[in-house]
C-alpha cells in the first residue's frame, strides 16, 4: 500500500555571492553569546515524581509515615486537615500526593515538612485561599495578558502563562501597585491565577499532578517590580510545594544570563533541572518542544486565539521546519468549486516572505494571487486567513526562507467546507 504524499514540498535556491577579497577572520563567540548558549537549556533534565507509594525508596516511605503519625498527633482524631478539597489524613492516594509534595520540598525532613505544612494550612485559613477561584477581584485587564492559564503541554500538564511587560506604562503600573492595599489585592488575584490552575490537576498517582509555568521576560521591568515578585515567589515557595514541573524562562535578555550564572551555584540540582531558558526570538522553537503549536498563544508563534478557547478543543496542527535557504510550499489539493477553505500558518520568528495562490485543475484558468508575496516581519503573529474558489483546485502556501541560514519551526492547519447544495 502506498504512503499518502506529504502536501509539504521544499525548494532550495543558492545565493550568488561575490568571492570575498581577503579570507574572512575566524568567527569568536563573544562573551554574552557563551553565557546565553552555557545557561539555555535545549530540554529540561527533570523527572517528574509519578507519586506511587510503591516507587518510593524504604527511607522516604518510612518518612511518609512518620509524617502521617505526626500529622495526626498534632491535629486529633476530630480534625481532619483539608488541603484543595482533599483530607490528609484519610489514608487516600490522593492525600498521599499531597504530603509527598511537602516531603519532596524539605528533602524527605519529617519535622521541616510537618512545619512547612502547617504554616501552609494557617495561611490557606487566613488567606481565604479555599474559596478564593470564585472571587471577583476586578482585573479585567489583567487576564490573558499578566497571568492566566491557556491550554495544556504534550504531557497534559496545564500551563500558565506570566507576562509583565505590560507595567512598563506608569500609568498601568500605578492603578495596580501604586500603593501596599493595591499590591496586596494583586497578589490576591495572582494567588486566584494558581489555584484556577491547581483545580485542573488530578492529585492522583501516575496522573497530572503538577503545572507548567512559562514567564515571558520581555519589557519586564525589573527594579519596579522587585517588592512585587519577591512577595510572589515567597508567596508559592512556602505554600505550592513541587506543583511545578517547568519553568520555561522566554525572550530572556542577556542580562539574565549573567545573573543566572551567579546565582545557579546556590540553586539545587532539582530545581535547576526544571529550567528551561530561551533568549528573545526563539520562543516558539522552545514552546515547541513541549506544547503543540494549536495550544501556544499567537504572541508566542504558535496559533491559538483568545477566541478559539470558546469554541472546544483546538483542531490538531501539522508540524514542520523551515531550514536556511529553503522555500517550502504547502499543497492543499481537491478544492472544489464554491468550497471554502480557511488556514493558520504560524513560523517562529517569521523574517521571510509568505504568499498564498489558488491555482485552478483546468489547464486554460489563471493562478489566483489570494495573498501577494510579502515581508513577514519576527514579531508577526499567526495567520489567518479563507478563500471561496468558483472552480475547482489547489491552495498553495509558500514560505520563502532562502534568504536566511537560520531553520525556523513553523506550523499550520486547514480545513474545507464545501459549498451547500441548494
Amino acid at each position: 500500500m502506498e504512503k499518502p504524499q506529504s502536501p509539504i514540498s521544499v525548494s532550495q535556491k543558492t545565493a550568488t555571492v561575490d568571492p570575498p577579497e581577503a579570507s574572512p577572520k575566524p568567527y569568536k563567540k563573544s562573551f554574552v553569546t557563551t553565557l546565553m548558549e552555557a545557561t539555555t537549556l535545549r530540554s529540561s533534565s527533570f523527572k517528574e515524581d509519578t507519586y506511587f507509594v510503591s516507587h518510593l525508596k524504604p527511607s522516604e516511605k518510612k518518612a511518609l509515615q512518620e509524617f502521617k503519625d505526626k500529622l495526626a498527633a498534632s491535629h486529633g482524631s476530630d480534625d481532619d486537615p483539608t488541603m484543595w478539597g482533599i483530607p490528609l489524613l484519610c489514608g487516600s492516594d490522593k492525600a498521599d500526593v499531597i504530603l509527598l509534595k511537602f516531603l519532596r520540598a524539605r528533602d524527605f525532613r519529617v519535622l521541616d515538612s510537618l512545619h512547612m505544612l502547617e504554616k501552609c494550612l494557617a495561611w490557606r485559613k487566613e488567606f481565604g485561599a479555599d474559596s478564593i477561584t470564585e472571587e471577583d477581584l476586578g482585573f479585567k485587564e489583567l487576564e490573558g495578558v499578566v497571568a492566566y492559564m491557556q491550554g495544556f503541554d504534550r504531557d497534559r500538564h496545564p500551563v500558565c502563562y506570566n507576562a509583565y511587560g505590560v507595567f512598563r506604562d506608569k500609568d498601568m503600573y500605578e492603578r495596580i501597585f501604586g500603593d501596599e492595599e493595591k499590591l496586596k489585592k494583586f497578589l490576591r488575584w495572582r494567588v486566584q491565577v494558581l489555584e484556577r490552575g491547581i483545580s485542573l490537576l488530578h492529585f492522583k498517582p501516575g496522573g497530572v499532578n503538577s503545572l507548567i509555568q512559562i514567564t515571558d521576560l520581555k519589557d519586564m521591568p525589573k527594579r519596579e517590580l522587585r517588592v512585587a515578585s519577591n512577595q510572589i515567589l515567597s508567596l508559592f515557595q512556602d505554600n505550592y510545594p513541587e506543583m511545578v514541573a517547568r519553568k520555561i524562562f522566554i525572550n530572556v535578555p542577556w542580562y539574565f544570563s549573567v545573573l543566572y550564572s551567579m546565582f545557579s551555584p546556590f540553586l539545587t540540582q532539582r530545581t535547576k533541572s526544571k529550567f528551561v531558558i530561551s533568549r528573545e526570538g526563539n520562543a516558539a522553537e522552545t514552546l515547541y518542544k513541549f506544547i503543540r503549536p494549536e495550544d501556544v498563544p499567537i504572541q508566542y508563534g504558535g496559533l491559538s486565539r483568545p477566541s478559539d478557547l470558546q469554541n472546544g478543543p483546538p483542531k490538531p496542527a501539522s508540524e514542520f521546519t523551515v531550514k536556511g535557504g529553503e522555500k517550502v510550499n504547502i499543497q492543499i489539493e481537491g478544492i472544489e468549486a464554491g468550497a471554502t477553505i480557511t488556514w493558520d500558518l504560524a513560523v517562529g520568528g517569521w523574517d521571510l516572505d509568505y504568499s498564498a495562490e489558488f491555482i485552478p485543475n483546468a489547464e486554460d484558468s489563471y493562478t489566483i494571487a489570494v495573498e501577494k508575496p510579502r515581508k513577514m516581519s519576527p514579531s508577526e503573529e499567526a495567520i489567518h486567513n479563507s478563500f471561496t474558489s468558483r472552480e475547482a483546485g489547489k491552495m498553495v502556501l509558500s514560505v520563502d526562507n532562502t534568504a536566511s541560514r537560520r531553520k525556523k519551526v513553523a506550523a499550520y492547519r486547514y480545513i474545507v467546507r464545501k459549498s451547500p447544495i441548494v
